[in-house]
């Protein structure tokens, strides 16, 4: 920026402090402010996370001059943050040419932003190239499934496969290690920005090339698992097999996928490894994966393994939340690494890039906010703290507006801040825990779009009908992969398990034989790990442990009664093979096929039960359901809230905290089953009432 916009903002400073007056005079002596960590505070491998709530926002000091640093970290303590991310798009201020680095502007940042207690995330710049590197090395643009090379001036133009791209990205990475990794304030690491795109350039096709033959061996084995006699697809030469986003062969598409996360685990380990060479032990490494959570263009599974916890980016677009998908979503990235996680990114009320970026309601940033910290979040960070005078996302939502003045929502956040300060120490050390879990497997997932069958068939949606009750009875669900333990859990619920493996096949029947109940969805165990459909009916591997099998799948054009319900978009036709397998559920007058058939199939099996569930069922027989499933597990309710509030529970150092969100626009009353510590308010509370959008939290006896 010019000198002459320095000036300027000096001028409007006295403004700006006068116009902050009513915000401030909250943050007296006597109020809260959420406390960083003393200077040199040391945690091995991300520690820190679970030992306080951080509240923040992106900054791009690179985009201001210096002289307005300070300022700028004024306002952020004065809301109440205790921590910033920088860095993450600033490759062309960290070499501005080929080997010429300049990290000292970056040092000065995170040395100021530590004499404000503000801690430090310092992301890798690696999502946006520089362009003398593009011109110099045009090899590092990413090549589109068409075939087409980006060009320069955007973000996620690069090629994760080009091995000019991996060396150029470690160096820098390494620089800043070196520079960053032993500063005590920066607390952890951001590798990169919202995985997205992968590239089909020449390095990636030979990439993937020597990925088939270390898989595979031979071509003979692969042409086998793909059953390449189909179409006279059978490959008699590795250079033979396509690579790009055109449909084809399921076998392959599913390998490209699982290829494709290699490929983004790999790329993230080069920049991984160059940060753990150099950092304290203390500082972690994460990543912010965005798609809104539910994206699977690789497996995030997989992606997390190597980090220390899991960040996403949470953000709404048009309308307003959708308290069971954003929850649900929480979830998720709670079960990418079975613990506790970050938001990194967060709408500060609206965005830029939706068809209608409305604001948020009031009070609604608020509440996301505390719905995210009640799923397991302990860290809520704003996109963005100021914004840009151009680019892209000059339009998005921020804290401070392009003059350097707090917008409305400053207010709101300050809130935030507030009440997170107060909430820290009986939150800290604190989890969601969960008798249930709900079983969401990429490769099911990939399997399932490629060959949908039905345009309506929405995978998220078919979990969700099995999250909402859950949910509204238990205030916590937990959702992992199939790959992981399941002996904790008392019911697991498998909505759309179409990859069914033998190890799997081992480790659910496992399950059921010691003592827990499962529930199969539709499609169950129709594939196996090559994506190929299994020569034993669904379930496939599973069949002998339920006593049954689908006969026949069916795609509906028109609702087919079910019990005292109906089913839509999927329904199966069971049947029963084992004498003690129990029909369920049956299907009244339908298409003709399906008439008087089963649904749905239960058997018990050694300590445990199976049930499979063949149809896409309505919600008050989902809800029947999952009330007789968690009654014959064993699994105890929480207490009931009124619609639109939702009820959130974390656990853990001997404390149950509950945390209530009204999603409503009117005011709601929370009968309490004992009276309960108002965290935020302070007192004892038999009830407690929500105004729109409200929130409250509160410790009560810790669960038995």
């Amino acid at each position: 920026m010019t000198g002459g916009k320095g000036r300027l903002d000096r001028v409007r400073t006295a403004r700006l402090r006068a116009v902050l007056g009513a915000v401030l005079l909250s943050l007296s002596p006597g109020s809260q402010a959420l406390a960083a960590p003393a200077e040199g505070a040391s945690a091995a491998n991300g520690q820190a996370q679970f030992d306080s709530l951080w509240l923040g926002s992106a900054w791009y000091p690179e985009q201001w001059p210096e002289e307005r640093w300070d300022e700028d970290l004024r306002l952020m303590r004065a809301h109440g943050a205790n921590v910033v991310r920088i860095g993450e798009f600033a490759w062309a201020r960290m070499e501005p040419s080929e080997g010429a680095y300049d990290m000292d502007w970056l040092v000065r940042a995170v040395r100021l932003a530590g004499k404000h207690g503000i801690r430090v995330v310092v992301g890798t710049p690696t999502d946006t190239p520089p362009a003398w590197m593009t011109q110099k090395y045009p090899e590092v643009l990413r090549v589109d499934g068409e075939g087409r090379r980006l060009g320069h001036g955007g973000r996620r133009q690069f090629s994760i496969s080009d091995p000019h791209y991996r060396r150029l990205s470690r160096d820098v990475v390494t620089r800043m290690a070196q520079a960053l990794g032993r500063e005590p304030n920066v607390i952890g690491w951001q590798i990169g920005n919202e995985y997205t795109d992968e590239s089909y350039d020449p390095a990636a096709k030979a990439a993937w090339v020597g990925w088939l033959k270390a898989r595979y061996g031979t071509l003979d084995r692969l042409n086998d698992a793909w059953t390449t006699q189909y179409w006279s697809q059978t490959y008699s030469d590795w250079a033979q097999v396509p690579f790009n986003t055109e449909k084809g062969n399921p076998g392959l598409m599913l390998e490209q996928k699982r290829f494709i996360t290699d490929q983004w685990v790999s790329f993230q380990k080069n920049q991984l490894d160059a940060i753990r060479s150099a950092a304290l032990p203390s500082q972690f490494i994460t990543t912010n994966l965005g798609g809104l959570g539910w994206a699977n263009r690789f497996d995030r599974y997989a992606i997390n393994r190597d980090l220390d916890f899991a960040s996403w980016d949470n953000y709404v677009g048009t309308g307003h939340v959708l308290p069971y998908r954003n929850g649900a979503s929480h979830d998720l990235v709670r079960g990418w690494k079975r613990r506790n996680f970050w938001v990194m990114e967060i709408q500060p009320g609206f965005v830029n890039w939706a068809p209608v970026s409305n604001m948020l309601h009031p009070g609604e940033t608020r509440a996301m906010a505390w719905q995210a910290i009640g799923h397991g979040a302990d860290g809520i960070l704003y996109w963005q703290w100021r914004n840009a005078l151009n680019g892209q996302e000059t339009m998005h939502g921020s804290i401070l507006g392009p003059d350097g003045a707090p917008l409305p929502i400053y207010a709101e956040v300050s809130r935030i801040g507030r009440e997170m300060a107060k909430a820290a120490p009986v939150l800290a050390g604190t989890t969601p825990v969960s008798p249930v879990a709900i079983l969401q497997d990429y490769p099911s997932r990939w399997s399932i779009d490629f060959q949908l069958h039905h345009k309506d068939y929405d995978q998220i949606a078919v979990l969700l009908d099995y999250y909402a009750p859950l949910k509204d009875a238990l205030g916590s669900v937990n959702i992992v992969e199939a790959a992981g333990p399941l002996e904790s859990y008392r019911l697991v619920v498998a909505p759309s398990l179409a990859v069914i493996d033998e190890a799997t096949a081992a480790r659910l029947t496992a399950f059921v034989q010691g003592g827990g109940h499962l529930i199969l969805g539709p499609r169950s165990g129709q594939r196996d790990a090559f994506d190929r459909l299994q020569p034993r009916r669904q379930p496939g591997p599973l069949a002998d442990l339920l006593g049954g099998q689908v006969e026949q799948f069916y795609a509906l054009d028109e609702p087919v009664a079910v019990g005292a319900g109906k089913a839509t978009i999927w329904a199966e036709d069971l049947t029963p093979k084992a004498p003690d397998a129990q029909v369920l559920l049956r299907y009244g007058k339908a298409n003709g096929w399906l008439d008087g058939h089963a649904a749905a199939i239960t058997r018990k099996v050694g300590k445990g039960r199976i049930t499979y569930v063949g149809a896409l069922i309505d919600k008050g027989l989902m809800k029947t359901l999952i009330d007789d499933a968690l009654t014959g597990a064993g699994v105890a309710r929480d207490f009931a809230v009124p619609e639109g509030v939702e009820l959130m529970t974390r656990e853990g150092d001997g404390r149950s905290v509950v945390v209530l969100v009204n999603h409503g626009q009117e005011p709601r009353t929370v009968t309490l089953p004992e009276p309960m510590t108002d965290v935020l308010e302070g007192g004892r509370r038999q009830a407690v009432t929500l105004g729109a959008e409200g929130v409250a939290v509160l410790q009560r006896s810790a669960k038995r």
